[in-house]
C-alpha cells in the first residue's frame, strides 16, 4: 500500500465526512493562495502540519514520505530565480532573486501541506462514490476508481518481476541492467493488458450497463467541525492582516 493510502486509512479522521475535510483543506489552500506569502502561507502551512500530526494523527514518517518527492520539485523550481544568466560572469548568483524564491518555496510548501491534509485523511474510496452528487459523470468516476485499483496490481507486478530479475543477476552490470529494464517494461505491459481484458470480461458477464453502483456508508456532517474550520480560516486571515499592517 502507498504511504498516502496507509495514512488515510489509519488516520483518526478516517470516518469523518469527506466534505468536512474538503472544506478545511481547500479553505486553507485558498487562503494560502490569496494571502501574502509572509506571513499568510506560513500560518496556513503550520496549521495544516499541526492538524496532520495532531488531531488527524497521521504519522510524521508518513507525512515525510508523501511530501519528500514534491518537495524536491519545489526546490528545483526555485533554483532559476536565484541565478542570473547573460551578465559578467555569464552565470552568477542573483541576490534579488532570494526573496521571490523564498516566497515561492514557502507558498508552494504550504499549499502542498494543505492538499496532503485532505489526501492523507480521506481514502479515495470515500470520495469517488460521492462525486456523483456533485454532477461528475459516472464514466469519469468509474475510470478513476478502476485506475486506482489497477495501480496497486501494477506496482505488485513491478515488485515481482524485479525480484525475479535480481535473483537471476539481471542487474549485475550496466548491460544486463538495461536488458532487465526493457524486459521488465514488456512483462508489465503484457500483464496490465491481460488484467484489463479480464476485468472487461468480468464486468460484461455481470451485466455492466455503464454504471457501477456501490453502497456508501452514511457519515453525518459535524456542525462543530465546520464551525471550527470557519473560525480557523477567519483567524488566519485576521492575524495575517494584523501582521502585514503592523
Amino acid at each position: 500500500m502507498l504511504a498516502l493510502d496507509a495514512g488515510a486509512y489509519a488516520s483518526r479522521w478516517r470516518h469523518r465526512h469527506p466534505g468536512e475535510k474538503a472544506l478545511l483543506s481547500l479553505g486553507l489552500l485558498v487562503v494560502t493562495v490569496a494571502l501574502p506569502p509572509w506571513p499568510g502561507a506560513l500560518f496556513c502551512g503550520v496549521a495544516a502540519l499541526a492538524l496532520l500530526l495532531g488531531p488527524a494523527r497521521v504519522g510524521a514518517r508518513i507525512v515525510w514520505r508523501v511530501v519528500r518527492i514534491p518537495l524536491g520539485f519545489i526546490l528545483a523550481g526555485a533554483v532559476p530565480l536565484l541565478v542570473a544568466v547573460g551578465g559578467d560572469p555569464w552565470l552568477a548568483l542573483d541576490p534579488a532573486g532570494l526573496r521571490p524564491a523564498a516566497e515561492l518555496v514557502g507558498r508552494a510548501i504550504a499549499a502542498l501541506l494543505c492538499l496532503v491534509l485532505f489526501a492523507a485523511t480521506t481514502p479515495l474510496a470515500d470520495v469517488v462514490p460521492r462525486l456523483h452528487r456533485l454532477g461528475v459523470p459516472p464514466a469519469v468516476t468509474e475510470i478513476a476508481g478502476i485506475v486506482y485499483r489497477l495501480l496497486f496490481q501494477l506496482l505488485e507486478s513491478v515488485r515481482v518481476v524485479r525480484e525475479a530479475q535480481a535473483i537471476r543477476l539481471g542487474f549485475r552490470t550496466w548491460r544486463t541492467t538495461y536488458r532487465s529494464l526493457a524486459g521488465q517494461g514488456a512483462a508489465i505491459f503484457v500483464r496490465a493488458f491481460d488484467r484489463a481484458r479480464r476485468l472487461e470480461q468480468g464486468l460484461a458477464a455481470r451485466g455492466y450497463d455503464g454504471e457501477l453502483r456501490v453502497q456508501v456508508a452514511a457519515q453525518p456532517v459535524s456542525r462543530a467541525f465546520v464551525a471550527a474550520t470557519l473560525v480557523l480560516l477567519a483567524g488566519i486571515v485576521a492575524l495575517t492582516l494584523l501582521v502585514v499592517r503592523a
